[in-house]
């Protein structure tokens, strides 16, 4: 089977990743993908002729996705916050929510910290999209991130050095590189792993087969690393401070009440996503 046709390539795939339950789209950017084409370009250009090479090529990727394989580790980037991040097997694949969390950062930033020099860590950095976003949009942040994976770190670091990003890299688990080196930040950041284990069982292939197991499970009920961040983020937070979660569906209110135990004094916020669903939590303390 080839195509000599942009359009039938596109028409068939669409049809085919139909069939097979997965999104239409992804033809369309894959096709982008092996042009190297923008999309206003390639519709305009849908009857002109498609190489046997590509046709080939396209089809395999095609075959792919349909077959659960995410369509951004075939071509190795995603976009988040209007930048394009390199992604593999090693690190989660950034999602639009996870924009949301940034969003609310930088807000709590510029009301609390206006033009002081604030010092935040992302825990769990993956791509080191939150990191990376934060360090780019806030010319006043310094930025610290950590990994328990030297294999998400390298990620991490390949495109702090492509988007120009200014990162401290630190290997370890949770905040015990911090809590070892006596480091004191402004703010913690997470999209910690959150998702129950039993929930594994139910979720998208596309996810569960192909996406770091390490980032997604968070014990039985999903809440294991909140948990011991309430123990380890009091050893590095400063006397006034900000804590900014991303949870899973349902988790708002639980994870509210452990920020809560840990800081009684603290304003801590639910805070829904795009969907209207609970995925963010902060919490002001000391101020």
């Amino acid at each position: 089977m080839q195509f000599t046709k942009v359009y039938e390539a596109l028409n068939w795939a669409s049809s085919f990743l139909r069939e097979n339950g997965r999104d239409e789209n992804a033809g369309e950017l894959l096709l982008q993908f092996l042009l190297k084409m923008e999309r206003s370009k390639l519709l305009a250009e849908l009857r002109e002729s498609l190489n046997s090479e590509v046709s080939e090529e396209f089809i395999d990727g095609i075959k792919k996705i349909a077959g659960g394989y995410p369509l951004q580790y075939l071509i190795g980037f995603e976009e988040f916050y209007g930048r394009q991040f390199f992604v593999n097997e090693e690190v989660l694949i950034p999602r639009p929510e996870t924009e949301e969390l940034v969003l609310g950062v930088l807000t709590r930033m510029r009301k609390f910290y206006k033009d002081e020099v604030v010092e935040i860590v992302d825990v769990g950095t993956g791509s080191g999209a939150i990191a990376i976003t934060l360090d780019l949009e806030q010319t006043n942040a310094k930025l610290y991130t950590v990994d328990i994976a030297q294999e998400s770190l390298q990620v991490a670091r390949e495109n702090a050095e492509t988007l120009g990003a200014n990162v401290t890299f630190l290997h370890g688990d949770l905040l015990s590189p911090l809590i070892q080196q006596g480091i004191k930040v402004d703010i913690v950041v997470s999209n910690p792993p959150y998702i129950p284990e039993e929930d594994m069982l139910t979720l998208s292939t596309v996810v569960k087969d192909h996406e770091p197991v390490r980032a997604l499970v968070g014990g039985k009920d999903g809440l294991d690393f909140y948990r011991r961040f309430m123990e380890e983020i009091p050893l590095v937070l400063k006397s006034k401070g900000i804590v900014a979660f991303e949870v899973g569906v349902g988790q708002g209110d639980q994870v509210a009440a452990l920020l809560h135990e840990a800081f009684p004094d603290a304003e801590v916020e639910v805070v829904n996503d795009i969907n209207g669903k609970d995925r963010m939590v902060f919490a002001e303390i000391g101020f």
